[in-house]
């Protein structure tokens, strides 16, 4: 093998078996390059790119040495850079720009003990019934998407065509770019478009409808607000809103808070707010959007690492907390008021299961559920369901 090769492969393997789930694989990518100067580029993004294609394969032939996994890897995940045409030998070189599909029943012929379930953990409590399609979106990173605000389409196409950014366009207000693609000096982030998945975008459906059903000003409550993306698509759908926003996190607030000031708004309540306690409020809500701390599983895409680094108990304390979080919140709804349930799990466990509980203990009747299928578009998947007190 090239020693260059071989020293790219050595390097990601101390790296993988360094991994214990602590931190994002990112950071400790970031954090080794920090103090090993002497990779330039051209070697972070090959390490980087071994590295992520051996975990997008999951737990699959672990039993084989790291070259040959990475071989299976690289051959997937559809990476047919030159630095590793060497792995291949005539039978893998002739097959190595077939269709995923075609690449995909190569390997399950090459290797009989090669099984999709063995990619991704738990697949028996998967919620979603393209299961397969779905676990084999992993081999691929999902893209970027932005969403246009206020208008300002026509902006911010002239703005990418003149720096010669390549984009799709989905619809109207929705781009998708390549995963590494730099926008920050191109656009006004969050003022004329919002970086967010396609299908956290498409939560813009469930709201719809419960603009279609007030007259007056919405009282809402992201109650588990992350940095604010569901709050900003609130403002944008709802329109006419008085918006109260809390998370755990302090440090997450503030960073909503510097992200509601580049989006232009400023009508709203803040605070950190502990769900796994009782909170309580002055008012009650006409919509609470609970976008709940999860598996995110749906988004493994993206943090590959995940695959292979999740279990049932860790499954099992997501719903717990998710349980506990909607009973604190659901206090606070009014009598005829929403209550929209987000993750960005395809568990069922986190997504069906939830919604029976909450149908059964607070007689509340579903309006629209779906998971939103993002892997057949490069995009995240999700799972949404709006309720509503029954009358």
């Amino acid at each position: 093998m090239n020693p260059r090769l071989n020293y790219y492969i050595s390097i990601s393997e101390k790296l993988v078996n360094s991994f214990n789930g602590d931190l994002p694989f990112y950071r400790v990518l970031k954090n080794h390059f920090s103090q090993n100067k002497k990779h330039g580029s051209k070697d972070r993004k090959i390490i980087s790119e071994i590295c992520f294609s051996y975990f997008r394969i999951g737990n699959v032939a672990i039993e084989l040495d790291f070259t040959e996994r990475i071989k299976i890897a690289v051959f997937l995940c559809n990476n047919a850079s030159s630095v590793f045409l060497e792995l291949f030998d005539k039978e893998f070189a002739n097959n190595l720009f077939s269709d995923s599909e075609k690449k995909l029943d190569f390997i399950k012929r090459k290797y009989p003990f090669f099984k999709l379930d063995d990619v991704f953990p738990l697949p028996e409590k998967i919620g979603i019934e393209q299961k397969e399609e779905f676990i084999a979106s992993h081999f691929f990173q999902p893209d970027l998407f932005i969403r246009i605000r206020n208008n300002n389409h026509n902006k911010v196409i002239e703005k990418l065509i003149k720096n010669e950014i390549v984009f799709k366009e989905i619809n109207t207000n929705t781009l998708s770019l390549t995963n590494s693609t730099k926008l920050e000096s191109v656009l006004s982030i969050n003022l004329e478009a919002v970086i967010q998945d396609l299908s956290s975008q498409r939560i813009s459906d469930f709201l719809e409808i419960v603009k279609n059903n007030f007259k007056s000003t919405i009282n809402v409550w992201d109650c588990c607000s992350g940095s604010g993306g569901k709050s900003i698509l609130a403002v944008d759908v709802l329109k006419n809103i008085q918006l109260t926003v809390s998370d755990i996190r302090p440090s997450i607030i503030e960073n909503l808070k510097h992200r509601f000031i580049e989006a232009g708004i400023i009508n709203y309540k803040s605070l950190v707010a502990d769900l796994s306690v009782e909170t309580s409020f002055d008012k009650k809500f006409d919509l609470i959007i609970c976008d709940a701390p999860c598996s995110g599983s749906g988004t493994w895409g993206r943090t590959p690492e995940m695959l292979s680094c999740f279990d049932d108990e860790k499954l099992k304390k997501y719903v717990q907390l998710q349980k506990t979080i909607i009973v604190n919140a659901i206090k606070n709804l009014n009598k005829n008021g929403y209550f929209l349930y987000i993750t960005c799990s395809v568990f069922a466990d986190e997504n069906e299961r939830i919604v029976d509980f909450l149908i059964n203990e607070h007689n509340l009747e579903i309006v629209k559920s779906s998971y939103i299928l993002g892997f057949k578009n490069k995009a995240d998947s999700m799972y949404a369901t709006l309720l509503k007190h029954q009358k």
